[in-house]
């Protein structure tokens, strides 16, 4: 149903990214790790009250899809499900209005005021022409009462029907539910909109009543505190459905998003999160360009190599080509009975299986060629180095030279980013030399980028006084540029404390290492970034569920500017300690260190909205690398 690109639409495989199957080292490696729920039920949910309100709209209807809605209502109700329920001609939401014979259109919208007016303008243009239809809006996952002034404003409120197909939860995998709202984290926390409190409160509410109430509740930041503090209100106001059920999540972890942007900025390095990075996985799925495969057909991904670290990823691969040959060799000397068995058993799968291999060696050469034109390894030295706190000055020159060559605008701004977080901001003096370099390169338009990055808290300068800049200037007088930069460095580090140093002393986020790290037997979480670097929100998940709470980690709450909560028992058991809680993708992973005297059960993160419309694929590498070493991570 959705409009894809030429190529290969592949479902991702088992973890890392928003994918697939749960993969060998979250279950086969863990013994005691509990069956995963089944969310399918929600799939089946969702479905259900879909076609409900399709069919409150008896007889042939057109169909008009908001183009995010596409790909989830892909996975939900496919063509032919709508087909059957009398769904005669489906479009896509755009600027102009789609022409159409049918007397009946529906539209299955996101609650936005552009769509309302799009909507507005076609419900006029048939008064205009004379033409009656029926028409019926449902919005997912809820309507807004701004939408609702809209159509009264255009004067068309009481010409449509309005209903809510509550789609708050859409399964990915086995392992990993998002909520699917792209918007979500430009407005809670760029625009400070709380209006997505309500879904999110209310899909925890759904997990809750399907899988019985939740063992134990943490989180950590505002957003976390107000969608758990609604979630307790509304179960107050219910029946309790899940009360009485025999509780399958063991633990849930609310995270806010600006709680860790560090591990959201650096670069992936295993092989599905390069796939993301080259092809973009969306919704659960990538679709390969015409460089990679000519075929159209659905692709599964290897779920063996979903997790690996790339620099392992070919070696596999030509393993299996291998094993491939050695399979189609054993036609040689068989008898007549032998090959037929042969062909009708085996052959298929067979070349299933090299189709799928050629496609992986497409798209490997395909990220290879990328990340060779933005000099990849030079990149990730770079970002390791502003982890580590060392060569801060020659890390800013790359950075400059990347915008000189202008390699990607994207890319550029991720290592400003992650350059001032690193950094607790930009000194002023390099702030206005890249910004001003950006915008030479890119054009004058991303002024506006800027100004956004900076209320956002991911690229901004350091106030008057954090600096020792009137010692810095008495230097750069008496010295070479460069040796200045570097007496300038230090000056700073001695001026002010960063608090990404902090956290990550207090945590030990960068590894000690004796020698060089092992990426084909991973010891520990850093293995997702090259063992590098410990994902912040992966540590804090994983410290929290050793101690049963957050006492011991005050001093890193009080540097992620607090709002943190535990609470044994049931939403309606109130709030304990401090709180917080953020969302946008909510995954279930299995629980840190089982400890033999504890119930079985799974655990859920539910973090805050990523960058785009899926589910960070970055911070599903996380959850891989946290399962591996026994922590509760995810997306």
């Amino acid at each position: 149903m959705a409009q894809r690109t030429s190529g290969a639409s592949v479902p991702s495989g088992p973890r890392p990214l928003s994918g697939v199957p749960v993969p060998a080292m979250a279950s086969a490696g863990r013994r005691d790790a509990p069956e995963a729920p089944d969310f399918g039920i929600l799939k089946r949910l969702a479905r259900d009250q879909l076609i409900y309100l399709l069919e409150q709209l008896p007889g042939k209807k057109d169909l008009f899809i908001e183009a995010d809605l596409m790909s989830p209502l892909d996975r939900i109700a496919n063509v032919s499900i709508l087909k059957q329920h009398e769904v005669d001609k489906l479009y896509k939401v755009e600027t102009r209005p789609a022409p159409s014979s049918s007397d009946q259109f529906c539209f299955l919208v996101r609650p936005r005021i552009r769509t309302m007016r799009y909507i507005a303008d076609i419900v006029n243009a048939d008064k205009m022409s004379g033409r009656s239809r029926k028409y019926k809006i449902i919005f997912s996952p809820q309507k807004f009462y701004a939408c609702e002034m809209v159509l009264e404003e255009e004067g068309v409120f009481g010409d449509v029907t309005c209903d809510e197909w509550s789609f708050y939860l859409l399964p990915l995998d086995e392992d990993i539910i998002s909520m699917e709202l792209p918007e979500f984290f430009r407005d809670y926390f760029l625009e400070g909109d709380h209006r997505w409190i309500n879904s999110i409160a209310r899909a925890l509410q759904l997990l809750n009543s399907l899988y019985g109430p939740f063992g134990r509740a943490y989180g950590i930041g505002r957003c976390a505190k107000m969608s758990y503090e609604l979630l307790r209100d509304l179960e107050g106001e219910s029946e309790g459905d899940g009360q009485g059920r025999k509780p399958e999540i063991g633990n849930i972890f609310l995270m806010d998003r600006d709680t860790d942007y560090v591990t959201a900025l650096c670069s992936q390095v295993v092989y599905e999160g390069l796939v993301d990075d080259t092809f973009r996985i969306k919704c659960g799925s990538v679709d390969f360009g015409p460089d990679v495969t000519s075929s159209d057909k659905s692709i599964k991904v290897f779920s063996q190599i979903r997790n690996e670290h790339f620099s392992s990823v070919f070696g596999f691969l030509s393993q299996k080509s291998r094993n491939l040959q050695a399979q189609y060799d054993r036609r040689r000397g068989m008898d007549i009975k032998q090959m037929k068995n042969f062909v009708s058993q085996e052959l298929k799968g067979l070349k299933q299986e090299h189709r799928l291999l050629s496609l992986h060696i497409g798209a490997c050469e395909s990220i290879m060629k990328k990340k060779t034109k933005q000099d990849f390894q030079e990149m990730i030295k770079a970002e390791h180095s502003l982890l580590e706190g060392f060569d801060i000055r020659e890390s800013t020159s790359f950075i400059e030279e990347h915008i000189d060559r202008q390699v990607s605008p994207i890319e550029s701004l991720r290592l400003m980013c992650l350059l001032s977080i690193t950094e607790n901001g930009l000194v002023p003096k390099d702030y206005r030399s890249l910004k001003t370099q950006y915008l030479q390169s890119y054009g004058p338009e991303h002024l506006l980028t800027f100004h956004n990055l900076k209320r956002i808290g991911l690229l901004t300068e350091q106030a008057a006084g954090e600096t020792l800049t009137a010692v810095e200037s008495r230097v750069s007088k008496l010295v070479t540029d460069r040796a200045a930069g570097k007496i300038t460095d230090a000056f700073n580090s001695l001026a002010r404390k960063s608090n990404f140093r902090a956290i990550s002393k207090k945590l030990g986020l960068i590894p000690r290492l004796d020698g060089e790290y092992d990426l084909k037997l991973p010891r520990d979480m850093a293995y997702v970034f090259s063992g590098a670097y410990v994902p912040l929100s992966c540590k804090i998940i994983e410290q929290v569920l050793e101690r049963r709470g957050w006492q011991g980690l005050e001093e890193v709450v009080r540097l992620l500017n607090g709002h943190e909560f535990s609470v044994a028992g049931s939403a309606g058991a109130g709030l304990g300690g401090r709180r917080g809680c953020g969302s946008h993708s909510l995954c279930p992973v299995q629980t840190a260190r089982q400890r033999t005297a504890r119930p079985r059960r799974h655990s859920v993160w539910c973090s805050p909205c990523s960058w785009g419309a899926a589910p960070s694929p970055r911070s599903r590498h996380c959850a891989s690398s946290a399962r591996s070493e026994g922590a509760s991570s995810s997306s």
